[in-house]
């Protein structure tokens, strides 16, 4: 963020597209769905063992639709951050809620679809959401993931 030189925020920088010309939010959108590779299998085999395939379908589904939050966010938060850091910050806090009710609607809609276990879905979709999010916060504060490098 621009500063002038008395350190006072310059009004114009919240106008302006992020300086940053790579999708960092996407890249860290796609790293976290990559995870999911490594966090479902887990899960759906703990379900699968108490349930059996339908417990290992609903685990399934609710890592699918973690998964797929985390990168709508992150498309979400590129895209903003290329118009205005105004739009940006706006994305953030709003978007955050509305994801958060895309979660809701498509685990409501699956339910009232399909045959599903809600509490291996519901149970699933946490523990994922928390483990997927905070393995990135791990690898990015270690310096795993070298393309998000500020330095380069």
């Amino acid at each position: 963020m621009a500063t002038v030189s008395d350190g006072r925020l310059d009004p114009a920088a919240m106008q302006r597209p992020s300086a940053e010309a790579r999708p960092v939010e996407a890249i860290i959108g796609a790293h976290i769905a990559k995870r999911a590779l490594f966090v479902a299998p887990p899960l759906i085999l703990l379900f699968g063992v108490l349930d059996g395939w339908l417990g290992a379908v609903s685990a399934a589904a609710g890592v699918a639709i973690v998964a797929a939050n985390f990168i709508l966010g992150g498309w979400i938060l590129a895209t903003a951050a290329a118009v205005s850091l105004t739009l940006y910050h706006a994305a953030a806090l709003f978007g955050f809620f509305i994801r958060l009710g895309l979660i809701t609607l498509a685990m409501v809609l699956i339910v009232s679809v399909t045959d599903i276990d809600r509490l291996a879905m519901g149970v699933s979709a946490v523990i994922s959401y928390l483990v997927l999010l905070s393995l990135e916060a791990v690898a990015v504060a270690k310096g795993a993931e070298r393309e998000l490098e500020w330095t380069n």
